[in-house]
């Protein structure tokens, strides 16, 4: 048996010798991917989401799915930031409810890391409308109707990372 007596003197039996390590480290399984498919994704959770208290839960699924969160900041949303943020939305008729409602409340902003991160959030957070969402996504599981979706996520890498700056 081995026995922890240090951390400078940490000994495992390798066949019948022993190994002296400067200090104990620990093994973690990580994925290991060219730097060039590690993507980056802006990922909100709205002001109904905070209200609800589920910012750990949407966190959870990100952590649980594998993707590093490289950023979190809960945030009051001026309107001048949320229409630069929608301004692809500014021409439908839902724009003045949408700029109204995300400024409504905080918002806790993340910026999410990993290989297909922007897709894979996509999957992970459902279908716009929550009727539509499948059972075991985000909005499927925690929604009620589209103007109250709990959560936004970058469509693309470019946008993700337009979003995050």
């Amino acid at each position: 048996a081995l026995s922890f007596r240090s951390p400078e003197l940490v000994a495992f039996r390798s066949s019948s010798r022993r190994q002296k390590i400067g200090r104990p480290q620990i093994f973690l399984p990580i994925l290991v991917a060219s730097s060039d498919a590690v993507e980056e994704s802006y990922i909100m959770i709205k002001p109904d989401g905070v209200q609800r208290g589920l910012v750990g839960e949407i966190i959870s699924r990100f952590e649980k799915k594998g993707f590093k969160l490289k950023g979190l900041k809960l945030f009051q949303c001026p309107k001048e930031l949320a229409e630069e943020h929608y301004r692809d939305l500014n021409s439908k008729p839902f724009f003045p409810k949408l700029i109204n409602y995300i400024t409504s409340g905080p918002v806790v902003c993340m910026a999410w890391e990993g290989v297909g991160v922007v897709a894979s959030a996509r999957k992970l957070i459902g279908s716009t409308n929550p009727l539509n969402a499948e059972p075991g996504t985000i909005r499927g599981d925690l929604a009620v109707q589209t103007g109250r979706n709990v959560v936004h996520g970058s469509d693309s890498p470019e946008n993700g990372k337009r979003e995050i700056g």
